[in-house]
């Protein structure tokens, strides 16, 4: 018995099940196999989420939470968490260790590629075809004759130019599938995972041209089906893969994260100096990396840096270099942070988070939302809708902690955080809309 896993980073599920029966070879797993939604990892992206899927460890096992991580407790030492952050073993390394055969290819978090029993093409971190991107290292010369040339990653995934960047993502595609169906059919497998990266791509390109949701749309763009289309190109890539191995193959088609779209962006380091948890010595002109600038450290208390998801460090005393955040104080400001960043960007909504309940208030009609976010993460089921019964003390409580945070609130030198013309350019000179 063998087991072959294709990956399909950021795959939706509500793109894969809606046109479920567009997609043929799909359609066939899922309705002669088991099927199911996975949770993805937080943060839901690429990096850490094939790690964690693969090593069942959680991001803070790991020691990483993106593709950019502090490396110790300075302010400016960064690394990218490639192969070499990864110091748990992955599924194919304990395979490796029973004498099964393996065989990866694209797969994240495998570059620099690092000896199994078997082979390994590496995935989209590898800077370049230039680099020694296989295991064992002769195996690139094969890769590159077999694929005219193979394509680590599609260059340029964020440009305006949409025409070029379709053919880039199918070139991508075929050249991976391509190599996929000759280690298939040549090289020695028990073990068997690939991961194209394609679908994470397209739906960065072109997915405001597709939601009709979303701000940018226009109906009857001439990219109105590009991401559907691509869809039912990587199911027909797939069946033939599929075609290739023995009858008693195990199949399985994961992904990583999903997708949604973008309306805009926060701006984290400004809402922080905003708010008083950072200070820099002197305020830029333009927009400038948090990196370039310099910080006061000593009235300090919190930073972002190392993504565009939103991740904040503290400034803890002790730890940091020049950290004024007294460790006893720790929880106590990290959780008034959660509670800013929560709700101070929304002014139609109070809520309190306080251990696995979220408490919401909706300014607009006075109506109250309840969810148990260990039951629930997803925010589906709003218990109060249910009458849920609450033991009246936790609800005491929960309705106490939330006046006294709209008190803090209401004595905040602070307004509520709201885009003028002039943000909304800083936020395109970073890149974060377009």
């Amino acid at each position: 018995m063998k087991l072959l896993i294709i990956g399909l980073d950021c795959a939706d599920p509500e793109l894969v099940f809606g046109w479920k029966d567009e997609l043929p070879n799909l359609k066939k797993l899922i309705d002669n196999g088991a099927y199911g939604k996975l949770r993805s990892t937080h943060t839901p992206i690429t990096v850490p989420a094939w790690a964690v899927m693969m090593s069942g460890k959680d991001p803070g096992q790991l020691g990483y939470y993106g593709f950019r991580n502090r490396q110790d407790y300075s302010y400016d030492a960064y690394g990218i968490a490639n192969s070499n952050a990864v110091k748990y073993d992955r599924a194919w390394d304990i395979l490796s260790r029973a004498g099964k055969k393996i065989v990866l290819l694209g797969v994240p978090q495998t570059y620099p590629p690092t000896p199994v029993n078997g082979c390994v093409v590496s995935g989209f971190l590898a800077p370049s075809t230039e680099s020694n991107y296989t295991y064992p290292v002769p195996l690139k010369d094969e890769i590159e004759e077999v694929s005219n040339g193979y394509i680590i990653d599609v260059e340029n995934f964020r440009t305006n130019d949409k025409e070029a960047l379709l053919g880039r993502i199918y070139e991508k595609t075929e050249k991976l599938f391509t190599v996929a169906k000759h280690l298939i059919k040549n090289k020695p497998w028990d073990f068997f995972m690939l991961v194209e990266m394609g679908i994470d791509r397209i739906h960065h390109g072109f997915w405001s041209y597709i939601d009709p949701t979303h701000h940018k749309y226009e109906a009857g763009n001439p990219f109105e089906n590009s991401i559907k289309d691509y869809y039912k190109y990587c199911d027909k890539e797939i069946g033939k893969l599929i075609a290739l191995a023995p009858d008693d193959t195990i199949v399985m088609v994961v992904s990583d994260h999903g997708a949604t779209k973008m309306d805009g962006g926060i701006c984290f380091n400004e809402w922080l100096i905003k708010e008083g948890y950072l200070t820099l010595k002197e305020y830029p002109s333009e927009p400038t990396r948090i990196a370039d600038l310099e910080i006061d450290w000593s009235k300090t208390m919190a930073w972002g840096e190392g993504g565009y998801y939103g991740r904040l460090f503290m400034n803890v005393k002790g730890r940091e270099p020049e950290g004024i955040v007294a460790p006893e104080d720790y929880e106590k400001v990290r959780s008034e942070l959660i509670e800013k960043i929560a709700w101070g960007l929304d002014n139609r909504k109070e809520g309190i988070i306080y251990k696995e309940w979220k408490l919401i208030k909706n300014l607009d009609d006075q109506t109250y939302e309840l969810y148990n976010l260990e039951n629930d993460p997803e925010e589906k089921r709003n218990l109060i809708e249910e009458k849920y019964i609450v033991d009246k003390d936790f609800a005491d409580d929960l309705k106490k902690r939330l006046s006294s945070f709209k008190k803090e609130r209401a004595t905040s030198t602070t307004d509520i955080v709201k885009f003028n013309k002039e943000d909304v350019e800083r936020l395109k000179a970073l890149g974060y809309i377009q």
